[in-house]
């Protein structure tokens, strides 16, 4: 529910971003010091709580909306804004919807987004602000060069969360690969990487609100965060705890295949940990799904390679399940020669050198990057 009313919420500041023609309307309306009561959908329920004023059916314009503004009336827009369907209109929502405003434009606005789900905005004469009601959110606009502040130190935030967790994966496929991991080291991937999650979807609102603004911001935001996501998921992957799931009609599964709903399971509660919790290396080692061992952060890991195998060229997921399936960890995947990788269904002798070779070059590439 609260994913979906902050959807609504995006989609309703997306029709008042820089650049579109309502919010340049709206402009015009704060630049004349007036103000204005906006409902944006034109469905039956926004015209049973409308009395008064005037039918238009006009083609939207910045130009228009300025001057029917004019007028103290409510103005009623098609869904998508592209046609302004009633002007000058007395809005007469339920008098019991609760509102904390207390302007008589603000009050109503607010008592309607809460009883039709239809975006509402009100330009404020005497704040000259611009506000969006979507249900029972309310966003006041902040100016534009607010929000480009505001997205730059968050960028700037961001791309030291990257640095961290490009560092500790180097660090930890070095350690995968010699066999020689611990929970501190995927500990050390995780928070980093769930930061740069975090960061992206702040951004992200950031950018909807600049609207035409934000395009150098959004072209940042994907060169900073891109493959984070599917990183981190893999990590899981690799590290979740081992241990029976439930599965349809009650049958047990082999964890040895990494049940998607146990992965999905360790992610959501990554994503539900407090900041604080977020800095705490044992509450965010046991979102892996068991109690931290006796030998602590330190306790040694065994990955079971599907990172790894994801960076290998012309290996698809499916045979990289059916490897894991078939040798359970990375370490012995490594140390299985080529007629035993035949025997994985799907896998040919030249599959089977593709994985063992390229494989190799990574192990390489680790000492390198170890003794550089």
């Amino acid at each position: 529910m609260v994913d979906r009313a902050s959807r609504q919420l995006t989609e309703a500041l997306g029709l008042v971003a820089p650049g579109t023609p309502l919010r340049e309307g709206l402009h015009r309306v704060l630049l004349a010091k007036r103000g204005a009561l906006v409902v944006v959908g034109d469905d039956p329920a926004v015209l049973s709580i409308c009395t008064g004023g005037f039918l238009l059916d006009a083609e939207f314009s910045p130009q228009r909306l300025s001057e029917l503004a004019k007028m103290d009336g409510a103005i009623i827009l098609a869904a998508d804004a592209s046609r302004i369907a009633r002007a000058n209109v007395h809005l007469v929502p339920k008098a019991s919807v609760p509102t904390s405003e207390t302007g008589t434009r603000h009050r109503t606005a607010e008592r309607v987004a809460r009883s039709i789900d239809v975006p509402v905005i009100t330009v404020s004469e005497a704040m000259a602000t611009i506000a969006v009601y979507r249900n029972d959110a309310k966003r006041t606009l902040p100016p534009t060069s607010f929000l480009v502040d505001r997205a730059t130190q968050a960028l700037s935030t961001l791309q030291r969360f990257r640095s961290r967790f490009d560092l500790a994966l180097a660090v930890l496929s070095t350690l995968e690969v010699e066999d020689a991991v611990s929970l501190r080291d995927v500990v050390a991937v995780l928070q980093p990487g769930e930061m740069v999650a975090r960061i992206e979807r702040e951004i992200d609102e950031y950018f909807v609100e600049l609207g035409e603004d934000g395009r150098l911001i959004g072209l940042q935001l994907a060169e900073l965060a891109g493959g984070v996501g599917d990183i981190v998921r893999l990590v899981v992957r690799d590290y979740v705890a081992p241990g029976p799931v439930s599965g349809r009609n009650g049958v047990e599964q082999r964890q040895s295949d990494i049940d998607r709903a146990r992965v999905d399971h360790a992610l959501a509660a990554l994503r539900s940990l407090s900041a604080e919790d977020l800095s705490d290396p044992i509450t965010v080692g046991g979102t892996l799904g068991a109690p931290v061992a006796a030998g602590g952060l330190d306790g040694a890991l065994e990955a079971r390679g599907y990172r790894l195998l994801h960076r290998l060229p012309r290996v698809s997921d499916a045979i990289i399940d059916r490897i894991v399936a078939q040798f359970h960890t990375l370490p012995r995947i490594m140390g299985a020669p080529i007629a035993e990788l035949e025997k994985v269904g799907g896998v040919g002798e030249a599959k089977a050198r593709t994985v063992r070779d390229g494989l190799a070059r990574l192990v390489e590439a680790s000492i390198l990057e170890r003794y550089e």
